[in-house]
């Protein structure tokens, strides 16, 4: 959606190391060697179906100029960039709705979010045809939908996470971290830090996904000013609750909180014990 950082930016590296390895081995294995440099392509569309009826998307930040100068940068073949117009028709009347992985979390505050996002990916896959696409843990719901997206209607991509990129003090990027007051800013880092203590908690032997969960809501509500969304521990494929750490699938904390007018997300892997 644009507003690009340097979250972003290791998202198109990792995208043109993928795409020159995979031209490579082609080359490699091509009789007349003359298979070419793999591309990437980055979309910039500000998506104004994946905004709530309370979320102002007039406020959304669109610095385009520092945008296509980060992706010239970073090596980027093609920058596709539609207006609202060309993406969707004046009826437009069809939609993509996942209907399990988006109920909770972020899908029960944001109704209707995961249908735009599903839609406007659903159309850029279209569009672009890509191989490969590279998607952000951060918003990890998201990267679940996506991926049982493509799963169920047999899209003809290959999703790739990217581990998810972090301030020196361990708030993960985002765009939204802009509009931290100094003071917000300051405490932000303890969702990290909160994160963090839950994973070496689970290293350290703990398996009861009650007892982890409480410590985490604990930590995130003692964040001065934060208004805890959710807080919860789930298999990180189904998004479904865990009873305790190590049965049935790798768990993953998924948190979202507000601090000031701020939305934050984050969420983090929890060890299996040794």
């Amino acid at each position: 959606m644009g507003a690009l950082h340097e979250g972003h930016a290791s998202l198109i590296r990792k995208a043109r190391r993928v795409a020159d390895s995979t031209a490579s081995r082609a080359s490699t294995a091509s009789t007349a060697s003359t298979a070419s440099k793999g591309s990437v392509v980055v979309s910039i569309f500000v998506n104004p179906r994946q905004f709530g009826p309370k979320e102002d998307l007039s406020r959304y930040p669109r610095p385009f100029a520092a945008d296509r100068a980060l992706c010239r940068n970073e090596r980027v073949d093609l920058l596709f960039h539609p207006s609202v117009e060309s993406m969707y028709a004046g009826d437009h009347s069809v939609s993509v709705h996942e209907t399990t992985l988006s109920k909770g979390f972020c899908g029960a505050s944001r109704v209707g979010h995961f249908d735009g996002v599903c839609t406007v990916v659903a159309m850029l896959f279209q569009i672009i045809a890509p191989d490969i696409a590279i998607f952000g843990e951060k918003d990890w719901q998201q990267l679940a939908v996506i991926r049982r997206m493509v799963r169920d209607l047999r899209m003809p991509v290959k999703i790739m996470a990217h581990p998810t990129i972090r301030e020196n003090d361990g708030l993960a990027l985002s765009s939204r971290n802009r509009f931290l007051t100094s003071e917000d800013r300051s405490v932000a880092p303890r969702i990290y830090e909160s994160l963090k203590a839950r994973s070496k908690e689970a290293s350290e032997g703990e398996v009861s996904v009650a007892r982890l969960r409480r410590d985490l809501i604990r930590d995130l509500s003692a964040i001065p000013g934060a208004k805890v969304e959710y807080a919860e521990i789930v298999n990180e494929s189904t998004l479904s609750p865990m009873k305790k750490i190590g049965e049935g699938g790798t768990a993953r904390a998924l948190v979202a909180l507000r601090l000031g007018a701020v939305r934050l997300i984050d969420n983090m892997a929890l060890p299996s014990p040794r």
